[in-house]
């Protein structure tokens, strides 16, 4: 479920503008659209989040994109580095733009699972749920992606019954508190008592229903 996808796949370097042409990371000064300093920067990159080094490595990839702004490959693996440091709602932003940013199938369906594993992170299910099904439409044979999907759609299913569940749990409860308002305790305390058969989680309202009770024996 969890599956992160790398392509190519504690001292922090630092980014600065050194000239219009160029960009320092470090003390390493590199040059802006040579592609020889942005695949060092790549490669370094990979080294680093291969190593757990998540926060240079998010660094390096930031000084990739900064060498090459429209390299996809570099903003995608940019994201899998914010997403390792749970930075899931920036790294779902990157990888949104990583699949938007590449008419390569296979590169849409990993972007586009990524997305999804960043939103089932941040529990937004039904974003999710798009996410992975882009992610099939793109390469329909990925298992885990159907694995995900399949996943995410019982946790909005889950989701979705224990919030009927609760509606109807205060549902109940509200109307015992209006009959207790109006001083009907024995019809309070026989409708908590009935509905418990049916809705046995109205037991965590027990407090509330013998209270109900202890009114009733002491009219």
């Amino acid at each position: 479920m969890n599956r992160i996808i790398l392509f190519l796949m504690i001292s922090v370097l630092t980014i600065h503008s050194h000239a219009q042409d160029s960009v320092m990371i470090g003390k390493t000064e590199y040059r802006r659209g040579n592609q020889q300093d942005f695949r060092s920067l790549v490669r370094e990159g990979n080294r680093q989040y291969n190593a757990g080094k998540a926060v240079e490595a998010e660094t390096s990839y930031r000084g990739a994109l900064a060498v090459d702004e429209k390299s996809n490959l570099a903003t995608f693996n940019l994201g899998n580095a914010m997403y390792r440091q749970e930075k899931f709602e920036e790294a779902g932003k990157k990888f949104e733009e990583a699949a938007l940013g590449t008419s390569d199938k296979m590169e849409k369906a990993k972007a586009f699972h990524n997305l999804g594993n960043s939103y089932l992170q941040q529990q937004k299910l039904k974003e999710s749920i798009e996410a992975y099904k882009q992610a099939l439409r793109n390469n329909p044979n990925d298992l885990e992606t159907k694995y995900n999907l399949s996943f995410a759609m019982n946790m909005l299913k889950q989701k979705e019954q224990q919030q009927k569940q609760d509606e109807e749990l205060n549902k109940i409860v509200e109307q015992a508190k209006k009959l207790v308002a109006q001083r009907k305790y024995q019809e309070a305390y026989d409708l908590m008592k009935d509905s418990e058969k049916t809705h046995p989680e109205l037991m965590q309202y027990a407090d509330f229903t013998n209270r109900i009770l202890d009114i009733i024996k002491m009219n």
